[in-house]
């Protein structure tokens, strides 16, 4: 019931829709009723007494009150679907926005598929319990409290029978319903699970084909897809069950009105006209019973649904920005680092990092895999909060500053890079759409990136796939440059940024990274040495620990840990210069 009040707060913006749907459904149930009653006058006056000019008059009564229950409907299903189509825009709006506020850990724990699941199928789930079942329900009610009133003014006693069954068939639909909601659970965590799959596996494709796994990831999702199935087999044999317990339910209040209106007519207490009147206002008062089921289902899938998407909506961002926090400057002198620890779960990932780095600095990070290179560069945007220790900005703590300004002085690449399946002109300006054609082109060139763009089919305006599906590595790194460019932020994080392009490539983007680091505040991850043997100074770390810092030719002449990495790596060939 919680879950259901809450949902209902999005009908309030839509409440005189929702009263007009309420008065066409009303008019709908009266004609019903209006149909049901001509059924009399037609039996006992027409075909028993041969009443021709009533009976035309009678049938031609059917067609205006058979027209206007159907525009009443027509008016009450519009006004129901417009407002139900409104409140899932609403809600995948919010849930959407709220999703991307979330701080960067959500992601790290959450699959894309759940996510998308979230978004995607349960909100459609959410229509149906806020405006497809109760408005049938409601619909229901409206045309039996109307029906109600006609059976009793037309016979009390069966119309007492045809209503005694009503509480045996509350007590089967409460029983069905737990079902239905624990199926209905079952099945939308399923379903996530393979659009989680789905998503992977189509992402990863070329990996997927690389290693010949077509076929285990066609049992896997066999495997997932049947569990689907079992999910959904639950779900059908509750509502197999349901349908004929509630047809057995009004066939008996039925049948009972049958024999005693069989003994009514045989006694003289009922005509025959009343007695058909009656059964066809019968037909009309059980239709809701036989379609509670289906409602019921509805509203149980759209209330699993609604759990899981407040689930999402409660979870609040670990990242947020005090009610005092400032505005950081770009004119800022220095970036440091006070004994930063940072424990993700029960690792301990860093460890009393102490590091102060001047503006126009460059700092390259080395060492090992999983010795914490990239957990140090997420802190600095701020991804994720220190567990021990500060980090400031020009003196300001970043957990004092907003978020907003901290992304603002910065500018990331990444050796995955990230594009979207949109113009090459958009996915530069991406994060700043109202650039002038003229500064894109600029940080193009920058970015040595110009060239082979001015080669595509439609220049700036081609639009390259999926993820940059239809550019090469090389290329699709140069336009993650140009969008760095444009940005014009003091502070540069480079997440081994070349280690997986081939040489040619290497030497083009690096072009563009030194004129991308050029006056910048620069950290650089690195694993290729060969990149950083200039930068100004180099820290290494190890098991999530500064243990040696320094220039190139110093870390070299201490023999430690740089020198066994740099070793490691230019056994068979000398180090050549690139940055």
């Amino acid at each position: 019931m919680e879950i259901y009040k809450r949902l209902l707060l999005y009908l309030i913006p839509y409440k005189m829709r929702l009263f007009s749907a309420v008065l066409f459904m009303g008019l709908t149930s009266a004609m019903i009723s209006a149909q049901t009653y001509l059924v009399k006058p037609m039996l006992d006056k027409v075909v028993l007494a041969n009443d021709m000019k009533l009976g035309l008059l009678l049938a031609l009564g059917l067609i205006p009150v058979s027209a206007l229950k159907g525009l009443t409907a027509y008016i009450r299903d519009y006004l129901l679907g417009y407002v139900g189509q409104k409140i899932v825009n609403n809600i995948r709006d919010q849930l959407y926005a709220h999703i991307q506020s979330l701080s960067f850990s959500y992601f790290t724990r959450t699959p894309t598929g759940v996510i998308m699941s979230r978004i995607t199928n349960d909100v459609n789930l959410v229509q149906g319990a806020l405006t497809r079942a109760p408005s049938s329900l409601a619909q229901g009610i409206l045309t039996m409290a109307a029906l109600t009133g006609y059976i009793l003014y037309l016979n009390w006693r069966l119309a007492v029978l045809s209503i005694i069954v009503l509480p045996l068939a509350g007590f089967a639909l409460s029983r069905f319903s737990r079902r239905f909601r624990g199926a209905s659970t079952q099945m939308q965590e399923q379903l996530a699970v393979l659009n989680t799959h789905l998503h992977e596996t189509i992402a990863g494709v070329r990996i997927v084909k690389a290693f010949g796994m077509e076929e285990y990831e066609s049992r896997r999702f066999a495997e997932r897809n049947k569990s689907l199935f079992n999910s959904f087999m639950r779900s059908i044999k509750t509502s197999a069950l349901s349908h004929p317990v509630m047809e057995f339910i009004s066939m008996l209040g039925t049948s009972m009105v049958i024999v005693y209106g069989i003994y009514s007519i045989g006694r003289g207490a009922m005509t025959v006209g009343e007695f058909f009147s009656f059964m066809m206002a019968l037909v009309f008062f059980y239709r809701p019973l036989k379609e509670l089921n289906g409602i019921n289902s509805t509203l149980q899938d759209g209330m699993a649904a609604a759990k899981r998407i407040f689930e999402v909506l409660d979870t609040k961002p670990e990242i947020q920005d005090r009610s005092n926090a400032v505005s950081l400057s770009a004119d800022f002198r220095t970036i440091e680092l006070h004994t930063v620890s940072f424990q993700y779960e029960e690792d301990l990932v860093l460890r009393d990092i102490d590091l102060t780095v001047k503006t126009g600095e460059t700092i390259a990070i080395v060492g090992k895999s999983g010795g914490g290179k990239t957990t140090l560069v997420n802190l600095i945007p701020r991804f994720y909060d220190v567990t021990g220790g500060s980090i400031t900005i020009g003196g300001v703590d970043l957990r004092n500053a907003t978020t907003a300004s901290l992304r603002s002085l910065i500018a990331i690449v990444t050796q995955q890079t990230v594009l979207f399946n949109d113009t090459v002109k958009n996915n530069i300006a991406y994060g700043n759409p109202s650039c002038s054609m003229e500064k894109i082109v600029l940080a193009a060139k920058a970015a040595q990136a110009d060239e082979f763009i001015r080669a595509l089919p439609l220049g700036y305006d081609t639009m390259i796939g999926e993820a940059g599906v239809k550019l090469s590595g090389g290329q699709r790194q140069r336009l993650s440059i140009a969008r760095a460019l444009l940005k014009n932020a003091p502070i540069l994080v480079l997440d081994e940024a070349t280690s997986s392009l081939d040489s040619e490539s290497e030497r083009e983007v690096q072009k563009a990274l030194d004129t991308l680091m050029k006056g910048r505040t620069s950290f650089v991850i690195a694993h290729r040495l060969s990149t950083i043997i200039n930068a100004d100074r180099i820290i290494v770390l190890k098991n999530g620990r500064i243990v040696e810092e320094g220039r190139h030719e110093e870390l070299l002449a201490l023999g430690g840990e740089y020198k066994h990495l740099h070793d490691q790596q230019f056994r068979d060939e000398p180090p050549v210069r690139m940055l």
